[in-house]
């Protein structure tokens, strides 16, 4: 049986599959992709998460520019990566500049696009340019997106720049010069007109039989209908049936599951459907990937017995080393879908449990805390970094402090200049800062957006760093201390990796890993979450994805992480405070599954 037929039958030039991190994006368009170029069809199958696993699930190394499949005549993949975009796109911008123009003049213009604000500006350039391509040089277009706060940020620019640049002849400094606006407002306008056009355009929304996945399907196909893109899918990946009633822990993920289904909200359910079911392999290598929707023979899975899980302590014993400092910055990074918010939340709760004060916020633009915590507890403090709020608020403080000095005139053309969508970026980088500092005194829990978006913050800090020691070298810069200083501090910050013991959410830690490192950010302990190696089950399904649990589980230990904790599947999400203490609470002891 192939599923997914009725996407496969008809399927539109563009195809964007988002959703919430975990739940299976990156496979269900990698296979969809696969299907069509099987089918004899072009395909470009374009990721814009920068931590995708595409080439670890392909076999192919991943560039900018399209790269052929091998043994997949007619797919080729590209990865939007910023870095090289971003390089790229001031190549061109220096190129249009006149002949003449000086070597300060070039330099200028360099500066203006050092910037984090410049990196985003780059990737949406490429992700516009292929929305926008005259040359029809593929059949199809299938984008695996990053997680969906990421995801609607990408959507809604392609509106927000074209309302900046419409009439606009100053144009943005981190666009570049003027010279080049109307190709780019052409080229976005094409965007526009290309993501709004249910011809071309569907929007997969993917999700877990899970119920804060379809909440998030759910809050993102409304927003994704204000924005102009209509044409929606809904597709559950991942539905398990158990085999037999007498297996406690099977039977508990499936009654999770069609609980969650059952309680769908209208707007999906209003959606056309489809369903993938849970599979015992990995969707590594084209076999599996072909598999998933029902193609080929599935590959061969091994199976192991569980004899209890020895690699790791729980959250209790985390908490514990936290509380021994008395503040310091806590980062909860990871993929998305791993679990960061509630360890975040538990983390928190525990800290305050030890007599701490606590202030837990989150850089997610999706914003998960408050459904997570359910609830208040003294000395806990929660907000969260909202991207509208913090721009409202920086636009205000730029006009407070250098509005009065100006006419009338000049004061409309700078709001007008701060109008552009790069002050959203500056904007959540400064409120960052001013959470980063907070923790001198108190402790500090930050909950952060999915891996690829928060990578893009990061560069921003390494930006204002670089930036902030060019402008005082030699003026006492040695008393300077950037956020990135203290995201380097070991003794002020503390950064935990949060994975599920599985091959693409490891292989992504452990990316994010490096990439701190680079950074000269060294990560303080990893927690493998959501195992089901120690439940106990004997169904065969889920007994044959052991073997790549305890693979994943032995792989962390023993090369990756320093301090490794570990959480097991829960029958009951831990949603609320009273269930959020029970994960971090003394003595140590693993929760009840």
């Amino acid at each position: 049986m192939v599923h997914l037929l009725g996407l496969l039958n008809h399927p539109s030039r563009h195809m964007f599959f988002t959703g919430k991190g975990g739940v299976g994006k990156t496979s269900l368009s990698t296979a969809v992709a696969l299907y069509l170029a099987d089918s004899g069809k072009r395909v470009l199958l374009v990721s814009t998460d920068t931590a995708t696993n595409l080439d670890e699930m392909l076999g192919v190394e991943l560039k900018n520019t399209p790269v052929p499949v091998p043994l997949v005549p007619g797919l080729s993949v590209l990865n939007i990566d910023p870095d090289n975009a971003a390089e790229a796109y001031r190549q061109r911008v220096v190129a249009q500049m006149a002949a003449d123009s000086s070597d300060a003049e070039l330099a200028t213009v360099r500066e203006q696009l050092s910037g984090a604000c410049t990196t985003e500006i780059a990737s949406f350039d490429e992700f516009a340019s292929l929305l926008s391509d005259a040359d029809q040089a593929y059949d199809h277009l299938v984008f695996d997106t990053a997680p969906t706060g990421h995801t609607l940020r990408l959507l809604s620019l392609p509106k927000a720049w074209s309302g900046f640049l419409a009439g606009n002849d100053r144009g943005a400094s981190c666009l570049g010069p003027h010279s080049g606006l109307k190709m780019q407002e052409v080229r976005f306008k094409a965007a526009l007109d290309a993501l709004s056009d249910p011809r071309q355009t569907t929007v997969v929304l993917v999700t877990r039989p899970d119920t804060g996945a379809i909440n998030e399907a759910s809050r993102t196909s409304d927003e994704l209908k204000s924005l102009g893109l209509s044409n929606q899918r809904l597709v559950v990946n991942g539905v398990f049936h158990a085999s037999a009633r007498d297996d406690a822990i099977a039977c508990a993920i499936e009654d999770l599951g069609a609980q969650a289904l059952q309680a769908m909200p209208p707007n999906l359910r209003a959606l056309p459907q489809d369903r993938v079911p849970l599979r015992a392999f990995d969707t590594v290598g084209l076999q599996a990937l072909r598999a998933l929707l029902g193609q080929g023979n599935e590959p061969p899975a091994m199976v192991v017995v569980a004899q209890g899980v020895t690699q790791g302590q729980g959250l209790d014993a985390l908490a514990d080393a936290l509380a021994q400092a008395g503040h310091g910055l806590i980062m909860v990074m990871g993929k998305g879908g791993v679990g960061k918010t509630t360890v975040a939340a538990a983390l928190a709760v525990g800290l305050v449990q030890r007599g701490k004060s606590v202030h837990l916020s989150t850089t997610d633009p999706a914003a998960h805390l408050s459904v997570t915590l359910a609830g208040e507890l003294p000395g806990l403090k929660v907000d969260r970094i909202d991207p509208l709020v913090e721009t409202q608020r920086y636009v205000d403080k730029i006009m407070a402090a250098k509005g009065p000095h100006l006419d009338a005139q000049e004061r409309a053309l700078m709001l007008e200049d701060l109008r552009s969508p790069c002050t959203e970026e500056v904007a959540v980088f400064h409120a960052f800062a001013r959470v980063v500092s907070e923790a001198r005194s108190a402790f500090v829990v930050l909950d952060t957006a999915p891996t690829g978006h928060s990578l893009l913050l990061m560069d921003a800090t390494g930006a204002y760093h670089r930036q902030m020691m060019r402008e005082f070298e030699g003026q006492a810069s040695n008393r300077l201390i950037t956020p990135l200083m203290r995201l380097q501090d070991p003794d002020y910050t503390k950064i935990i990796l949060v994975t599920l013991p599985e091959t693409t959410p490891v292989s992504q830690a452990q990316a994010l890993q490096e990439d701190l490192r680079r950074a000269r950010i060294e990560p303080f302990a990893w927690i493998i979450n959501k195992s089901v190696l120690a439940a106990g089950t004997q169904d065969p399904l889920l007994a044959a994805r052991l073997a790549g649990e305890q693979t994943q589980m032995d792989r962390v230990a023993n090369g990756l992480s320093k301090r490794t904790f570990l959480l097991p599947w829960l029958a009951r999400a831990p949603i609320g405070v009273a269930a959020l203490s029970a994960l971090v609470s003394r003595p140590a002891e693993v929760p009840a599954l």
